[in-house]
């Protein structure tokens, strides 16, 4: 059973839900130590996550992010993670490059996209040797989301 609010333009529907006491007490602690303001805010925030999750289970168009950091002065990497997004174009929206020290750089390649071939454009770039560091995050466009 549910009720329906309407707040602005959102509709809010409000949920009722049984839980064991324990794990209820466990993520109390746990959005209270993120700083959640509402448990209503949490849950809401894991089911985007888990719909998000869908989204690229699924195959449907998914945006991300690819942070890389590597020493500019290595030999050739920057040429190899050039060539791999330039193969990748049409997954590439942005690039974002950043000086973190004398040696090191940070560099954000924003994406989006069909999952398998984020992946491929991931798997391309992290394999460039010399690089220290490559994780993707995986998002969502927004399109499937309130």
């Amino acid at each position: 059973m549910y009720s329906l609010y309407i707040w602005g333009m959102s509709k809010l529907r409000r949920l009722s839900i049984s839980l064991d006491e324990k794990l209820v007490e466990a993520f109390d602690r746990q959005i209270a130590a993120q700083n959640y303001p509402t448990r209503s805010k949490a849950i809401g925030d894991l089911i985007r996550e888990s719909l998000t999750r869908s989204e690229w289970v699924k195959g449907r168009r998914v945006a991300g992010a690819i942070l890389m950091v590597y020493d500019h002065h290595r030999h050739n990497l920057l040429h190899h993670l050039t060539a791999a997004q330039h193969k990748y174009h049409h997954l590439v929206i942005a690039t974002q490059h950043f000086h973190l020290d004398h040696d090191n750089c940070l560099e954000i390649v924003a994406v989006q996209g069909k999952p398998g071939e984020i992946d491929r454009l991931y798997q391309s770039l992290r394999s460039v040797k010399g690089l220290k560091y490559c994780s993707l995050a995986a998002a969502t466009t927004g399109s499937q989301l309130a």
